[in-house]
């Protein structure tokens, strides 16, 4: 169904729709999730918007396990997968639908490289800073686990969670560059499966002393 300017479909993209997500370069991807624990908290929704603006929701069912057309795209490395916050989304992905998701590109590590003159890495202040929006987050904490009773806000709210990374990414990228970062945040993009993995196996701190 067609909702404002962007779509919404049940459990996974139709063929149409993957086809014309697989001829981008970059895609803009988030989830929203029962909660912050992936083993606990199931995965309820995943965003997509592309470079043209063409933003879709798929709504994932309790107890699905797969959905194969957003495997294919979100397995494709041709296509480059905007994040923020990417260390969680992706292992929402693996752990929900089996998703190995790559390449990566995490728009909150670039931006803790990046604007080391503030403290404030959230979306809501970096989609301030560099895009001149204020975004709405009153939805952030709403149940998001009866898929098909879903409020307009909600929606929107997921909706506008990538409608901004690919811009923002640009930028960031520009001040990575700038201030001789971009290959460590590169880096730093290649480790997080290696940080997603330890996650799901529930080790939190095998760095330390």
């Amino acid at each position: 169904m067609a909702l404002q300017d962007f779509q919404v479909c049940d459990r996974d993209l139709s063929a149409d729709q993957l086809q014309t997500y697989l001829q981008s370069d970059q895609l803009a991807v988030d989830t929203e999730t029962m909660g912050l624990l992936p083993h606990r908290d199931r995965l309820c929704l995943v965003q997509l918007c592309n470079a043209a603006g063409q933003i879709t929701v798929v709504r994932i069912e309790r107890g699905q396990t797969s959905a194969p057309h957003l495997q294919q795209l979100l397995e494709a490395p041709s296509v480059e997968k905007i994040f923020h916050f990417a260390r969680f989304d992706i292992a929402a992905l693996q752990n929900g639908l089996g998703i190995q998701t790559q390449p990566v590109f995490c728009t909150k590590i670039a931006s803790k490289l990046s604007r080391t003159y503030s403290s404030r890495h959230g979306l809501k202040e970096i989609v301030r800073e560099l895009e001149g929006v204020e975004l709405d987050k009153s939805a952030q904490s709403s149940d998001w686990g009866n898929p098909h009773n879903l409020g307009e806000e909600q929606l929107s709210y997921a909706a506008n969670d990538v409608r901004y990374l690919i811009p923002m990414q640009a930028k960031l990228i520009a001040m990575l560059k700038r201030e001789d970062r971009w290959d460590l945040a590169q880096q730093c993009f290649k480790c997080l499966p290696t940080f997603v993995a330890l996650d799901l196996m529930h080790y939190e701190s095998v760095f330390e002393h």
